[in-house]
């Protein structure tokens, strides 16, 4: 069984203009922003990095600064097009690494496009909150539909938090991020959407953001018939037919992540190679036994043989 990193970045290797995006220096400058991380930019770095950690493959994704919720339908159209020839293009010299194509949830028919005519990505990935439309909005339905159909591993990564109150002390990313993802999952849980698709495989990455601190809120919202509610299912429950990475910073983390979404459903992430990530995506797993962590750095595999067999 392989080892996984399934929660990766790399920047697209663009092979064509794109309005708003140019290079410089080597590095993209995106709607005026430089995105500066240099390890974005080296592919071969990334795959020395897996195999110096005994890592033996990684799934990469663009970073949210390539989100780009903010453009109209047909400049997003160009550019999730863009962006994917250039994923694709950035691993193709090194074997261990599998793109995942990224879906604009600000634009669902857009990203069922995507999912209809793309077959060579080892699965998908979107924006958690940010910009996104609610997550169980009807006009998600169709894009759900397809995503299950095709048995591939959707991973959310959280998008840009659009309150403003976080932009002070770097808390769009210490506290936004992890809320994004909450809110992503509470659209998904409590909106019906994992009990409509069961066939969605659903990734959170750090370690499931606020959900496993609040998912036992939810189940009391809804044994309790608050206002709004209307799903039947325990919350607690649904939330095992997610996967979360292991991105946490405290080992009793992993162990909450554990009763939260069950050990056959831990992934290994390191949200190479920015500086919120882990060095060694085993760390958080130090204090496990060890035919548990090499199980959870294997469950990918387990994803893929799903959708293999199905």
């Amino acid at each position: 069984m392989h080892s996984t990193d399934v929660h990766t970045h790399l920047a697209p290797l663009m092979g064509c203009e794109v309005d708003g995006v140019e290079e410089v220096g080597g590095r993209l400058v995106v709607d005026g922003h430089r995105v500066g991380v240099p390890g974005l930019y080296d592919a071969g770095a990334l795959a020395r990095h897996l195999a110096v950690n005994g890592v033996d493959r990684a799934w990469v994704s663009a970073p949210p600064p390539l989100y780009r919720q903010h453009l109209d339908a047909e400049r997003t159209r160009e550019w999730v097009r863009a962006l994917d020839d250039g994923l694709r293009a950035r691993v193709a010299s090194e074997p261990a690494l599998d793109r995942l194509t990224y879906l604009p949830f600000d634009r669902p028919e857009i990203a069922f496009e995507l999912v209809s005519d793309i077959s060579d990505s080892v699965g998908w990935t979107a924006s958690a909150g940010g910009g996104s439309l609610a997550l169980d909005d009807p006009s998600f339905e169709p894009l759900w539909a397809a995503v299950a159909a095709r048995r591939k591993p959707l991973l959310l990564h959280p998008g840009e938090s659009p309150d403003q109150r976080l932009d002070r002390h770097y808390l769009g990313n210490l506290l936004g991020n992890p809320v994004e993802t909450g809110l992503a999952t509470a659209q998904l849980v409590l909106g019906g959407v994992l009990t409509r698709h069961p066939g969605l495989m659903i990734i959170l990455v750090h370690g499931g953001g606020v959900v496993p601190s609040v998912v036992a809120r939810w189940a009391r919202g809804v044994s309790t018939s608050r206002p709004g509610i209307t799903t039947v299912e325990d919350p607690l429950q649904v939330v095992r037919r997610l996967w979360s990475d292991c991105l946490v910073h405290r080992p009793e983390l992993v162990d909450l992540a554990i009763s939260t979404f069950g050990a056959d459903h831990l992934l290994l992430g390191s949200d190479y190679p920015f500086p919120m990530g882990l060095d060694n995506p085993f760390e958080p797993l130090a204090g496990l036994d060890p035919e548990l962590r090499s199980r959870i750095a294997g469950n990918a595999d387990v994803i893929m043989r799903a959708g293999l067999l199905s």
